[in-house]
């Protein structure tokens, strides 16, 4: 078999592995993004690269090859605006958008046969999303946003008390909103807040209904 394409193979294969092991990360922990299509565009970014580099050397056209490249940053950018949700008061998938830039970038160096870099990269990769995710929630545990609803009537709810009813369960308390009705004398306190995901929504929703007054609570994204 030609050395050539033995060498393109090999380019090919490292840029499946790369795509691969992205992919399996994300389904283990729920993500839309998977498995297939981190492959795909690992796989797919590499045979651009290859293709760019080989048009260039038998001077097949004319012009910069590492234009090619700089398309695929491109492409790549609207594909991960796609994997951006907002959910309510959430952001979802930023950081699946940053894995398939990440791909596309180790497809890339595969193509250019940068396989050390390549390593590099995807371990730290890994790392960043395994062991630094892990302890980043540890940290950080309150990160998802969350709107805490109270309502009452003929009495005005305790304001701290509510707050530490909160900060009990975990809530990091951003903001409070209120609002007051003179003819019917409800009084509406929104707070909020950012919630881990360990969160008892329902032992504290108890909690706040035994509040004296409380007509009505909610507590939504």
């Amino acid at each position: 078999m030609d050395s050539t394409l033995i060498d393109y193979i090999i380019r090919l294969a490292v840029s499946f592995a790369c795509g691969f092991f992205l992919g399996i990360e994300r389904k283990v922990r729920q993500h839309t993004v998977g498995i297939r299509t981190l492959t795909l565009i690992c796989v797919s970014s590499c045979l651009l690269t290859i293709a760019s580099v080989a048009i260039a050397e038998n001077s097949l056209v004319e012009g910069d090859p590492t234009r090619i490249a700089a398309a695929i940053i491109t492409g790549i950018g609207f594909l991960g605006a796609g994997a951006i949700v907002n959910q309510g008061l959430n952001i979802r998938g930023l950081t699946s958008a940053a894995i398939i830039f990440t791909s596309a970038a180790l497809g890339v160096a595969c193509g250019a046969k940068m396989y050390v870099l390549v390593g590099i990269v995807l371990v730290f990769s890994i790392m960043l999303l395994l062991i630094v995710g892990k302890l980043e929630k540890k940290l950080f545990p309150a990160d998802k946003r969350k709107l805490f609803r109270i309502e009452a009537k003929d009495n005005w709810p305790d304001e701290a008390y509510i707050r530490k009813l909160l900060e009990e369960a975990g809530v990091f308390v951003l903001d409070l909103n209120t609002h007051f009705e003179p003819e019917s004398k409800k009084v509406v306190l929104i707070f909020t807040g950012k919630a881990p995901e360990s969160l008892d929504v329902t032992g504290l929703t108890k909690k706040l209904a035994q509040i004296q007054g409380t007509t009505f609570v909610s507590i939504a994204n």
